[in-house]
C-alpha cells in the first residue's frame, strides 16, 4: 500500500480504547504529525495522544494502513467519509460506525457492531464499503441506511438488525436472528443461514445484482467467493413482517 500513512503500535493497547477522533474529518490530506496529535480515549487513563502509543509516519493520501493488534481499539474509522482504510489484524467493536464514505478494510476479525449506529443512535452506516476478512461479532451493519458491508468468516449473531437500506454479505455462518426488524436492506448469506420465523419463503432465483456484488468482492479484495456463489441459485425470503416486510434475506442454495 504504497503513498499512505502508517499507523504502527509501538506496544499492545493497555486498556480499551476509543479511536473515533483519529480518522474524523479532515485526515485524508493531513500530515502525519497532525493525525499523531489526535486524541485516542484510554478506558482507564482518559485522553492520549495517538502519538504516545503508535509510530505515525508516511503521507496519507487518501490512505492510512494500520499495523499491530487494535483489538482494544474501538470506533477505529467511526463517521468515515473519504479515503480507503486497512486495519492488518484484529480490531475492536464499532469499526466503521456510522461510515458515510470510502472504505474499510479488516484483514483479521472484528468486534460487535461493525458499521452499526452507535448504542445512542438510530443512524447506521450510509455508504462506502467495509470488508472484514476474518468473522465478527454481533449486529454487523446495524440500523445501515446505504452501502455494503462484506464478512469473509461468520457472524455471531444480529446481522443486518434494524436495517432501513444497504446489503451485507456474509461468507459463513450467519448466526442466530439475522435481519431481525429489518425495514429494507438485503443479507446475502453464501453459507449456513437460519431463517427468522418473521420472514416468508418468495423464490428461488439467480439475482443479477448478486453477480455483480460478488464479482467485485472477489476482485477488489481477494475475499473466497467462487464460481458456484456467483452463477448459483439463491432462496428469497421476504421480511422482517413484524416491520414493513421490504427487507430480504438471500440464501445461496447451489449451482
Amino acid at each position: 500500500m504504497s503513498g499512505a500513512l502508517t499507523v504502527r503500535l509501538r506496544d499492545g493497547l493497555p486498556a480499551r480504547a476509543d479511536f473515533s477522533a483519529v480518522l474524523s474529518t479532515p485526515w485524508a490530506t493531513a500530515a502525519a504529525a497532525e493525525v499523531a496529535r489526535r486524541t485516542v480515549r484510554l478506558e482507564t487513563d482518559g485522553p492520549v495522544s495517538l502519538g504516545e502509543l503508535c509510530e505515525v509516519r508516511g503521507e496519507a493520501a487518501g490512505r492510512v494502513r494500520f499495523e499491530g493488534d487494535f483489538a482494544l481499539a474501538d470506533r477505529l474509522a467511526a463517521g468515515l467519509q473519504e479515503g480507503e482504510v486497512v486495519i492488518e489484524g484484529n480490531v475492536g467493536r464499532e469499526v466503521g460506525l456510522g461510515m458515510a464514505g470510502g472504505s474499510v478494510e479488516v484483514r483479521g476479525n472484528a468486534g460487535s457492531r461493525a458499521a452499526g449506529a452507535a448504542p445512542e443512535l438510530k443512524r447506521g452506516m450510509s455508504g462506502g464499503e467495509l470488508v472484514v476478512r476474518g468473522s465478527a461479532g454481533p449486529e454487523v451493519g446495524a440500523g445501515m441506511r446505504r452501502g455494503l458491508v462484506a464478512i469473509g468468516g461468520s457472524v455471531a449473531g444480529q446481522a443486518g438488525m434494524s436495517t432501513i437500506a444497504g446489503t451485507v454479505v456474509i461468507l459463513g455462518d450467519a448466526g442466530p436472528s439475522p435481519g431481525l426488524w429489518s425495514k429494507r436492506g438485503s443479507i446475502l448469506a453464501l453459507g449456513p443461514v437460519s431463517i427468522p420465523p418473521t420472514y416468508r419463503y418468495a423464490c428461488t432465483y439467480q439475482p443479477t445484482h448478486v453477480r455483480v456484488i460478488l464479482t467485485r468482492l472477489r476482485a477488489r479484495y481477494g475475499l473466497p467467493i467462487e464460481e458456484r456463489h456467483i452463477e448459483g441459485l439463491y432462496r428469497r425470503y421476504s421480511g422482517d413482517l413484524a416491520e414493513l416486510g421490504k427487507g430480504e434475506i438471500l440464501a445461496w442454495s447451489g449451482p
